[in-house]
């Protein structure tokens, strides 16, 4: 087989399985893992793939940042059962923070119907609004500039004032994560930072997304897997492949 043919082979391969392994190419090809290795670099170079350990993954575009009103008006299955299983991962009592995501405002949504005694902080000024002057739970709003497109209060203002609290618990969004590499993405550096520091002021940190998102790509790291207590998709453990379960659980990071 010349080259052009197996490059060509190797990107419809990729195309239908999103992630190929060296081993596995080499033997389909019946060459060397190392002739695959220059075969899959050559590919990243022409910006069909990234290469992973042992293997590449099929190169994604940038997901752009959506308004959040958008988001939020984008209400899919997906979303609205990990709402739900946030709620039952709050307990009575518990100070929780709510970082600025479509997914955290559902569930602020189903916790202002719900007779529950807690404390919410938040930099998505929205969640406020959700909540009748009859409710148990308090509610705070991190101070700062407010960013229209993403919907909260980001960036070095509100950094120092979210760092005066603590939490018991925070529900983060992201944009992406890469699996292999264990880093958590978003697209704004100042939204990013306040991620951070939301993170810092917590006990525990959720990471709180579609599933869709695992090896989807950011431009800004804020954060590792390792760092979360655990994540909340809309699939449960045993709907992953088990490749995404042992990554998971090498990075100590729980699929609730």
């Amino acid at each position: 087989m010349f080259l052009d043919e197996r490059l060509e082979k190797i990107l419809e391969i990729l195309s239908k399985e999103k992630k190929v392994k060296v081993n596995d190419l080499a033997h389909k090809f019946k060459v060397s893992e190392v002739i695959i290795r220059k075969d899959l670099k050559r590919l990243e170079i022409e910006g069909k793939l990234r290469r992973t350990h042992g293997g590449a993954i099929l190169l994604k575009e940038l997901v752009h940042t959506i308004a959040l009103e958008d988001r939020i008006i984008n209400r899919t299955k997906q979303k609205e059962k990990i709402a739900e299983k946030i709620i039952s991962h709050i307990k009575e009592k518990e100070v929780i923070f709510f970082d600025v995501s479509s997914i955290n405002y559902m569930a602020a949504e189903r916790l202002s119907k719900i007779d529950k005694s807690l404390k919410i902080i938040t930099n998505m000024p929205s969640i406020a609004a959700l909540f009748n002057k009859n409710s148990q739970i308090e509610i705070i709003i991190a101070g700062g500039d407010y960013h229209k497109e993403i919907g909260g209060i980001i960036g070095s203002e509100a950094i120092n004032n979210i760092s005066r609290y603590n939490a018991d618990k925070a529900f983060i969004g992201c944009a992406g994560i890469d699996i292999d590499t264990g880093r958590v993405m978003n697209f704004d550096a100042n939204d990013g930072n306040t991620k951070r520091k939301i993170m810092d002021i917590s006990g525990q940190n959720f990471l709180v997304t579609e599933s869709k998102k695992i090896n989807e790509t950011g431009s800004f790291n804020f954060s590792n897997l390792k760092e979360f207590t655990g994540i909340i998709t809309e699939k449960n453990k045993l709907e992953y492949s088990n490749d995404i379960r042992k990554k998971l659980s090498e990075d100590d990071t729980d699929i609730l």
